[in-house]
């Protein structure tokens, strides 16, 4: 099991070698109690509805998650 905090930075990288990003938030569903997504760009205080777009524009769900240990590395296609 990892915690939250260690997702933090970590680079991404997919199944092909391809990197992806590094992870700067970690989007929470309360509901689910579980990660929902990773997001690679960082959020300022842009208005709801810019984040929102930025989240799914700039994100990688975390079912596609396949190993994470110096990096991150998830399925090409998810």
């Amino acid at each position: 099991m990892v915690s939250i905090s260690e997702l933090y930075g970590k680079r991404i990288i997919s199944t092909s070698g391809k990197w992806l990003g590094e992870v700067e938030h970690v989007i929470i569903d309360l509901e689910e109690k579980r990660v929902s997504h990773l997001l690679t760009a960082k959020i300022d205080q842009a208005k709801t509805e810019d984040m929102l777009k930025k989240i799914f524009k700039d994100s990688i769900k975390y079912e596609r998650v396949k190993r994470v240990s110096d990096t991150i590395l998830v399925d090409e296609h998810a």
